[in-house]
């Protein structure tokens, strides 16, 4: 028998991989964000994160989730340790975000458009993996609720904005950089976290900074790894936020026993745990019965980052689509020569940089909130209609995507199912679609301020484009109707966030992409899936801005 002889990608009408393209270089719509936005300084950095998250990161993405954390909860002696192993690809991609200053650069460098260059990095990073993205989240957003109590962040914020990534299980006064994690919601409660059993007893005073044990359970304790927590727990006074680091001031292990990880759909290359404290040391974080006002700091930014990773998801989603159809042929014509595939290649393309340039305007108010008032709380909604509608929408995009690439996108070689998969969490996390619906009309009655402020940033369109100035109008419509508002939140909070798309779009994007958004998701039309976009649009122009260029 003669031997095979091996045979290109071209030879069998395969693309070649997609690798060695500068994930951050190729995202046209993100560069010009980054430099429109005011973080031009960081390009170099941005470069170099692009660079390795096409080259060597797809292999430590591959493996840390072929290859997720294991639990060991004793020692061959028996002794509890409640420890989570990882994968050295793991540790080499919490290694490569640390070094890049995606969990602290606002912290790190307070400089103008210091949230716009964290958010592409983390645009950029969760494209690659997203599950090392949740630490990195967290250790970020934990700086602003940690600030409401001086005295611990003196101690507490230098460790977590460190550059360095030190993953030993040692107390944190040891290490070169230390991670913070969340644990909120308990199985009797869910999304209902003052419906919390946990309990904290002072130790001697009461009130902010004084310190606790806490004796309880949480369902959901994100990234059990971490050093310490932000904890809800019941004290006298009421629900409350607390710190609750894994060691003790005495340098003992902390009463934090974890019972098992949770077996997640996606994120499995990040731990998820369910845990309980028997009396576990702890400090309190803002005043007593404050709890949810104070770790909602930590939650606001952890939402926008839900925002980004979806952006992010979507991003390599539409590259790894675009690249494929790009090389492969079919009835005697490549792919993104079809009109057909052309359709469904530009609507994706439409849906990344709409999603893309939402994350990167709230990153602007992030930056911008500190002095203006009205970005303020523009931010506060504004977040929490993107984390709905940017979240959800996500998901069915890049399933689309993943049909792109036919049988082979179903492969999990080709990574588009580990992104589908990754894709619903960033929906779940820091509160589901109904909850997140929910609270952009709790946000809406609470006084004029936030709702003026949202209408302000549509007005800055006002005259541009009539097919948005009518959806405005009956947008402002819709909420001045408080009849059955909750039953119709999910179509209020949907219609706000097309809006706020269609405005950024139309400021700062692709105008062939803004009249074809304006088109179809203002003016209807379009079809119930994607790739139903109408004759006469440049479908081309829009795919040949968002094809990679550079692998």
């Amino acid at each position: 028998m003669m031997p095979r002889e091996a045979g290109s990608g071209n030879d069998f009408n395969q693309p070649p991989p997609l690798r060695g393209s500068n994930r951050y270089l190729d995202n046209r719509p993100l560069v010009e964000a980054v430099r429109r936005e005011g973080a031009a300084w960081a390009e170099d950095r941005l470069v170099a994160l692009g660079q390795a998250a096409g080259a060597e990161a797809q292999d430590w993405g591959r493996l840390a989730n072929e290859h997720p954390p294991v639990l060991r909860t004793h020692d061959r002696y028996g002794n509890r340790i409640d420890e989570v192993e990882f994968h050295p690809a793991w540790h080499s991609l919490m290694e490569l975000a640390r070094r890049s200053g995606t969990h602290a650069l606002p912290w790190a460098e307070p400089r103008p458009g210091a949230h716009v260059a964290r958010a592409a990095l983390m645009l950029v990073a969760s494209g690659t993996e997203a599950g090392h993205c949740c630490p990195i989240s967290m250790t970020s957003a934990a700086v602003p609720a940690l600030r409401q109590q001086p005295e611990i962040a003196e101690e507490w914020v230098p460790r977590l904005v460190s550059p360095h990534y030190d993953p030993r299980f040692v107390p944190a006064e040891e290490k070169a950089g230390a991670l913070c994690g969340m644990a909120m919601t308990e199985r009797q409660g869910g999304s209902d976290v003052r419906a919390n059993t946990t309990i904290a007893q002072p130790l001697g005073r009461s009130g902010p900074g004084a310190e606790y044990v806490i004796t309880g359970h949480k369902w959901f304790c994100s990234a059990p790894m971490c050093d310490a927590f932000l904890v809800l727990a019941q004290a006298e006074g009421g629900l409350s936020c607390f710190l609750l680091p894994r060691w003790t001031p005495d340098g003992n292990r902390n009463a934090f026993w974890i019972n098992r990880l949770k077996d997640k759909l996606g994120n499995r290359s990040n731990a998820s745990a369910e845990v309980e404290f028997d009396g576990a040391w702890a400090r309190m974080i803002g005043d007593e019965g404050r709890g949810v006002p104070v770790i909602i700091e930590m939650v606001n930014h952890t939402r926008l980052d839900c925002v980004l990773n979806s952006a992010g998801l979507l991003r390599a989603a539409v590259a790894e689509a675009t690249h494929h159809a790009a090389h492969r042929s079919a009835f005697g014509r490549r792919l993104i020569e079809q009109p057909l595939m052309q359709n469904v290649l530009a609507d994706l393309c439409i849906e990344s940089e709409a999603a893309t340039l939402i994350g990167m305007r709230l990153a602007r108010a992030y930056d911008d909130a500190a002095g203006d008032e009205q970005q303020a709380r523009f931010k506060r909604l504004a977040t929490a209609v993107s984390k709905y509608w940017i979240c959800k929408s996500a998901i069915w995009s890049i399933g689309e995507a993943l049909e792109c690439l036919g049988g082979n996108g179903y492969v999990e070689e080709s990574g588009l199912p580990r992104l589908y998969r990754d894709a619903p969490l960033n929906s779940i996390w820091e509160g589901s679609g109904n909850v997140n619906a929910l609270d952009v009309l709790r946000a809406t009655r609470q006084g004029p301020g936030a709702l003026d402020a949202f209408f302000a940033e549509l007005a800055l369109t006002a005259g541009a484009e009539p097919r948005l100035d009518a959806c405005i109008d009956a947008l402002k419509q819709e909420l001045a109707d408080s009849g059955d508002a909750e039953l119709r939140a999910r179509r209020i909070v949907e219609r706000m966030g097309t809006a706020l798309q269609a405005a950024v779009l139309i400021r700062h994007g692709d105008p062939v992409i803004a009249d074809a958004f304006c088109a179809t998701r203002l003016q209807g039309d379009h079809g119930r899936a994607l790739g139903t976009l109408p004759a006469g649009v440049d479908l081309r122009a829009i795919i040949e801005r968002h094809r990679p260029q550079s692998g």
